[in-house]
């Protein structure tokens, strides 16, 4: 095969790659928008490849069933919601403020609708194999970004040796997915308990700003009070 042939073959196929990686996102796509817009009861081949723009074929040819197209869209859509605040993330100095970013992004979250969507999985990951372990890879990128918080705002603080950063991820995170759903039916009650965390932040910036005496002397008092 002369160099003139083997060029073209090789940009079809360039081609041909390019737009099979644009058809698997706009299916990606199309099914995180089904599920919010539609519910998980409603969602189907025929709808998501609606929603996408593209035959229904192109569902089973990319993904081999609705169920794992549900799953792969699941943790495509957490990548792409911890990479819109991963800078924000980075940013934070003290548990305070990480608070203050979850409730911009609890309220950016619910109005962009996927307050909605994040429902529809959990509830749909009860009963659904794919589905559930798909969701907890999801919710686990985002239990990374807090743990990695965390670590850096607790490491100074005088509780910080009593604390288990990876649990207070989980206890974070689990606390703004129940919030979320919370809201739903009791907007007041949800919103007392965010302003309840707020208190929380607001007594380790207090313990943060002691002098170091207080400071030894909290650290002694918690000791002895972890060793009973």
């Amino acid at each position: 095969m002369s160099p003139e042939t083997a060029r073209p073959a090789k940009s079809m196929k360039s081609a041909s790659s390019v737009k099979s990686v644009e058809t698997k996102t706009k299916l990606l796509e199309g099914a995180l928008r089904t599920l919010t817009e539609q519910g998980i009861a409603k969602t189907s081949a025929r709808s998501v490849a609606a929603a996408a723009g593209v035959n229904q074929a192109l569902v089973f040819y990319h993904f081999g069933s609705v169920d794992e197209l549900l799953a792969a869209a699941c943790r495509y859509g957490a990548e792409q919601a911890v990479g819109r605040y991963r800078e924000r993330f980075d940013a934070v100095t003290s548990l305070s403020e990480l608070l203050v970013v979850g409730r911009e992004m609890h309220e950016a979250e619910r109005d962009g609708g996927h307050v909605a969507l994040l429902g529809q999985l959990l509830a749909g990951a009860q009963t659904n194999e794919a589905l559930g372990p798909a969701t907890a890879a999801g919710l686990d990128l985002w239990i990374a970004e807090i743990e990695k918080v965390l670590v850096r705002v607790l490491g100074g603080s005088p509780v910080g040796e009593f604390v288990d950063p990876a649990g207070l991820a989980r206890a974070v995170a689990a606390s703004f997915v129940g919030m979320e759903l919370y809201e739903g039916v009791d907007a007041v009650g949800a919103n007392s308990a965010l302003d309840a965390l707020d208190q929380l932040g607001l007594l380790v910036s207090a313990l943060e700003e002691l002098g170091p005496v207080a400071q030894r002397a909290v650290r002694h008092r918690l000791r002895r009070t972890a060793r009973r």
